[in-house]
């Protein structure tokens, strides 16, 4: 028919109606919400632990590159660990060999001086002595060494005053008492090896201080000033006290 319009149909069918789509989504178990609670939790206390651990790294570093104080908080002069060398040849007064392996175990207060031991040799002697009694409980920890370096005969009158034995050998046996003093004696070219003074003075000038490692770490100034001497070693005593005993 006219004025009927045909294309409708067609139109329909080429159209159809949008299908509806219906998906069904599970929801989380209670079970595996806990587990992810769990996890987010572990998760930040694990940040918390190493924020705690990284903290006193941090604070050195600030406290070094940011705030550092001026000056230094150290007497002595502080010196790259070195190692004594194996051509030490170190012997006792008796002339038997020592290790130089001998000087580990033990933070070490060390003299230098030829056998004669007049002037400036006895007032090392002395402050070495009277700094290791002033330690107190800590003085086990300290051995006191003198080292002949000139090859020369001690008077025995020097040994006894320090409280040295001169038939007395070093290694001794475990649980044996070690002697307040030890003498050795070494060449000083070998010990310049090892030891060095500060620039124009001589070996015999200073005091210096052995790490239980065997590593010279320390080198004490010319006539030092004994307090401050001594404030330097308890420092010291105090960083080793957690890996440091006394007793070789």
């Amino acid at each position: 028919m006219s004025g009927t319009d045909s294309s409708a149909p067609s139109r329909a069918a080429a159209d159809p109606a949008p299908l509806l789509n219906f998906s069904v989504h599970s929801l989380p178990s209670p079970h595996e919400a806990e587990s992810a609670r769990r996890t987010a939790r572990g998760r930040r206390l694990m940040f918390a632990v190493l924020a705690v651990c990284a903290l006193p790294v941090v604070a050195s570093y600030f406290s070094y590159f940011v705030v550092r104080p001026e000056g230094r908080s150290n007497y002595s002069d502080l010196i790259a660990p070195r190692a004594a060398p194996a051509t030490l040849d170190l012997t006792d007064l008796q002339g038997r060999r020592v290790d130089a392996s001998f000087l580990r175990s033990q933070w070490t207060i060390v003299v230098v001086a030829g056998g004669a031991c007049a002037g400036r040799c006895e007032r090392q002697l002395w402050l070495q002595r009277q700094l290791h009694e002033t330690l107190g409980r800590e003085k086990d920890r300290v051995d006191k060494i003198w080292i002949v370096d000139d090859g020369a005969v001690p008077r025995q009158q020097t040994l006894a005053a320090i409280g040295a034995d001169a038939s007395a050998g070093v290694s001794g046996d475990q649980g044996a008492a070690r002697p307040p003093m030890r003498v050795l004696v070494a060449p000083r070219t070998a010990l310049l090896s090892w030891l060095e003074p500060a620039p124009g003075r001589a070996l015999e000038d200073h005091l210096y201080v052995v790490d239980p490692r065997g590593d010279w770490m320390m080198r004490v100034p010319v006539d030092p000033e004994p307090a401050r001497l001594k404030r330097d070693i308890e420092k010291l005593l105090r960083a080793s006290a957690g890996w440091d005993r006394a007793g070789r």
